[in-house]
């Protein structure tokens, strides 16, 4: 099996983890395949001292402004 290539460019968020999840959920900018990096939310664990990513979503930066204003219409 290939191996996923990612590098977390920066680290913006963790939730907290939930009892009996093995995944820490976090909002990172990520490239992926030495792509241009997107914004990424995703379970991440930790297995063997190496980061290994869960299923998750990433977004440009326009669609990540977006879901921003989405949540933000919701909560007001």
């Amino acid at each position: 099996m290939a191996q996923t290539q990612f590098e977390i460019i920066k680290h913006l968020h963790s939730f907290p983890v939930m009892e009996g999840m093995k995944y820490q959920k976090e909002i990172n900018l990520v490239s992926w395949y030495g792509k241009e990096p997107k914004y990424d939310i995703r379970g991440w664990s930790e297995e063997q001292g190496c980061r290994k990513p869960g299923r998750g979503i990433s977004l440009s930066e326009e669609e990540f402004r977006e879901l921003i204003s989405i949540g933000e219409d919701l909560l007001y």
